[in-house]
């Protein structure tokens, strides 16, 4: 198990950037993968992006060259920039990381994004 602790939500206007940042309770750089999801009012969690112990990363179609995953094994932790932000990226938006690929996902406990004029 490994406990997540998501930091970095917030207003931001269109066109703005933040940066959401997850803390790991254990070292990340043996973790199969870990990611951010979304989910907005009314509409169920979606993935975001991940990355993989191995580097690779992937993204969903809407935020793909918006958004960046990235991790600091030294400082256990892993990190979303997101830029160019539309109204549409407003959700709560969750950490996750599987210790394998074949164990269950642990969660952080969320941090609310909203992007409004």
């Amino acid at each position: 198990q490994v406990q997540l602790v998501e930091s970095g939500g917030g207003l931001v206007q269109p066109g703005g950037s933040l940066r959401l940042s997850c803390a790991a309770s254990r070292n990340i750089f043996s973790i199969f993968a870990m990611g951010w999801y979304r989910q907005a009012p009314g509409n169920e969690r979606e993935l975001v992006a991940t990355m993989y112990n191995g580097g690779y990363t992937n993204y969903a179609h809407s935020v793909k060259g918006r958004f960046t995953i990235s991790r600091d094994n030294a400082k256990n932790t892993v990190y979303l920039q997101m830029d160019s932000l539309k109204p549409e990226d407003t959700a709560v938006y969750y950490c996750t990381a599987r210790l394998s690929a074949l164990s269950d996902p642990n969660w952080g406990q969320g941090t609310q994004v909203t992007v409004s004029s």
